[in-house]
């Protein structure tokens, strides 16, 4: 059996690590533009011609979350979805509010790693690696001034453990980085897992798993 080349294993691994973010753009910029008759991986472009200075610009980190909910936190995303102007960049924002109290619950991008920095207050936030590296929790306690990162696709969350609010910023490595919070995910699919499925991954009697898919899941952004 032949053994590849050094450097055509080098190009391999590197293209590998390519395709696993957000393609690199070709051009100065791509506005995105909806259609919904059409999907492909990413947004089409607004003609350049037409490009104001308006579609580089997101209002929407001007006035604090709403954190009266049953989570007592707020996301704000500033997407593609939310921010067009980001489209083939590979960059997006987040701002998030957190009441005394607040939890962001344990959630996964699964396309972008996350840099969150606290600008106001006092927050615990986590991760878990995956299995091989059995479950183990990084944690830390953040004060104003703060910089985390969150390596992409793993499980974190964040919780305002002081006594009053908490204001972070989150930077995500992709433009649409995606959002999947577990127990929403877990409990609250539609259609509901199955309930012989949930017993048995979660060792618990079936009137547990009853009542957490009767649950209202509050979605979070």
């Amino acid at each position: 059996m032949k053994f590849l080349p050094t450097s055509l294993l080098i190009l391999a691994l590197a293209t590998a690590t390519a395709f696993a973010f957000d393609p690199s753009p070709l051009q100065d910029f791509c506005v995105a533009i909806n259609d919904p008759a059409v999907f492909v991986n990413g947004k089409f472009c607004k003609d350049p011609k037409q490009v104001t200075a308006d579609d580089f610009l997101f209002k929407g980190f001007r006035y604090p979350g709403n954190t009266a909910n049953p989570l007592g936190s707020k996301v704000t995303p500033a997407f593609v979805n939310q921010f067009p102007g980001l489209n083939t960049l590979g960059i997006s924002m987040a701002h998030i509010d957190f009441a005394p109290g607040g939890l962001n619950p344990p959630h996964t991008h699964p396309r972008g790693t996350e840099i969150l920095v606290v600008t106001e207050g006092t927050l615990l936030v986590g991760f878990f690696t995956s299995n091989q590296l059995n479950n183990t929790l990084f944690t830390k306690v953040l004060y104003k001034g703060d910089v985390f990162v969150f390596p992409i696709g793993l499980i974190h969350f964040q919780l305002n453990i002081g006594k009053t609010p908490v204001l972070a910023f989150a930077a995500l490595s992709s433009q649409n980085p995606g959002v999947i919070t577990i127990a929403n995910a877990v409990f609250g699919s539609k259609p509901l897992i199955s309930a012989d499925v949930l017993t048995k991954a979660f060792q618990v009697d079936k009137k547990v798993v009853d009542y957490l898919q009767a649950q209202f899941w509050y979605n979070n952004n």
